[in-house]
């Protein structure tokens, strides 16, 4: 049976090879996945021409995503040390990468990060848009834009972050309702500004249709950007922020219908109590499509340390329902992240990531945190290094203290509880003198 992309073949009955991996990694019934990607509760971002692909879904009853984000800009043009980035992301398991290159020679980057990537790729081509055609932001026609993102189709971007939500009705929302940090969507920014320097609507609302025909083309999931996401604590939940929400979820139900599929994109800044009730509203007015979360940030004094402010919302958002945790590193608000950044992103998206899997009993899930605690028991130090999510830094803390005795740290050494306690219980004799 001939089918157009995978909510179209799920709903069609059939389960595709990328399902079947999907749900082999899940330890799922094929069968619930197959049903819950045609009822848009997961997606599966595939695209066509992204051939090395190793499929990974999003959504309803599966284990946290996490995404990097990386790409060339005007003031850090280099390609070779962006690709050494995408090659770290990919050793240290990420789910998905995003290119969010603005400047240069963007499509040959992409076209390298696809072709060298099993993990599905994301991009916004609004800042392609900017960078390539090289023309003032008030120049840029309504055919330039789609240009851009069938481009990027073309070239094999399993997702794409389009701001489809921000028609002038919400523009007259953020207008009306003064917030501290106005918009800091990037590509929610430009979109608002060429909104107002042409007095017309948002184009990729107003011919959202003509978006849906390439994604459709393609299978290209459409991931739908949220311009109004609070960038600070001030402005979380704001009308604004909650009337392009409910923007969002008209648009998911008319991809839908065009059997494409969708993930909702979320905060932002939020103080920690607001957190579960913005999953719950997504989730509600958006009928069950994935959320994608960038943090949630949870105070805004943090710079340099935002990857612990946004791994701690992180955790709370996908504990409560949230199913894609967007990285973020040390150098947010600061400068393009450098590959040490990246890594400590990667690792505090990870292990949010995975506590919010323990909380929301996706299976397996405690399985690794039992197997760390019995190596711990056994005073097993080289097996708790191996088990470690990041097993380098592990072992360069261990050995730069070496204890006294090697089945001991230098934290306890002779009155560790875990050594005593094992020696006490096997009837043993116990000396720490």
């Amino acid at each position: 049976m001939i089918y157009t992309t995978q909510m179209d073949a799920a709903k069609k009955g059939i389960i595709t090879a990328q399902m079947l991996t999907v749900a082999q990694k899940e330890t799922m019934d094929p069968e619930n996945l197959r049903s819950l990607v045609a009822a848009g509760k997961v997606a599966i971002p595939a695209n066509k021409n992204h051939k090395n692909l190793d499929s990974e879904g999003v959504g309803q009853g599966l284990s946290t995503k996490i995404n990097v984000n990386l790409g060339v800009s005007k003031d850090c043009y280099d390609i070779d040390l962006e690709l050494a980035k995408v090659r770290k992301a990919i050793e240290l398991k990420t789910t998905a990468i995003m290119d969010l290159s603005c400047f240069g020679k963007t499509q040959e980057f992409r076209r390298k990060l696809i072709e060298m990537s099993p993990v599905m790729i994301g991009t916004v081509p609004m800042y392609d848009a900017v960078g390539m055609l090289d023309k003032d932001l008030k120049d840029i026609t309504v055919d330039e834009f789609f240009s851009v993102v069938e481009k990027h189709a073309e070239d094999g971007v399993d997702f794409m972050t389009i701001h489809c939500g921000m028609n002038r009705a919400t523009a007259e929302r953020v207008k009306n309702n003064k917030r501290l940090t106005n918009i800091v969507s990037r590509g929610g920014s430009l979109l608002f500004a060429w909104m107002e320097l042409n007095n017309q609507e948002n184009p990729f609302y107003e011919y959202y249709d003509r978006l849906l025909d390439i994604c459709e083309k393609f299978d290209v999931t459409l991931s739908l950007g949220d311009a109004c996401r609070p960038g600070s604590l001030n402005d979380s939940t704001d009308p604004a922020q909650i009337e392009e929400l409910i923007t969002l979820g008209e648009l998911t139900k008319r991809a839908w219908a065009r059997n494409v599929q969708v993930m909702i994109e979320g905060p932002g800044h939020m103080s920690l109590n607001e957190i579960a009730a913005n999953v719950l509203l997504e989730k509600k007015l958006c009928h069950g499509a994935p959320f994608y979360v960038l943090g949630p940030i949870v105070t805004d004094i943090a710079p340099g340390y935002d990857h612990i402010t946004s791994a701690i919302g992180g955790a709370i958002a996908a504990s409560n329902g949230a199913d894609f945790l967007c990285f973020v590193t040390p150098a947010e608000h600061l400068r393009l992240p450098n590959l040490d950044d990246m890594k400590e992103g990667i690792i505090a998206a990870r292990i949010a990531a995975h506590a919010a899997d323990i909380a929301k009993g996706i299976p397996g899930a405690r399985k690794w945190d039992n197997e760390m605690s019995a190596a711990r028991a056994d005073v097993d130090f080289t097996r708790m290094i191996s088990l470690a999510i990041d097993p380098e830094k592990a072992r360069r803390y261990r050995e730069e203290s070496q204890p006294e005795c090697e089945d001991t740290c230098t934290m306890c050494g002779k009155m560790c509880p875990m050594k005593n306690m094992k020696k006490i219980l096997n009837g043993e004799d116990l000396s720490i003198v």
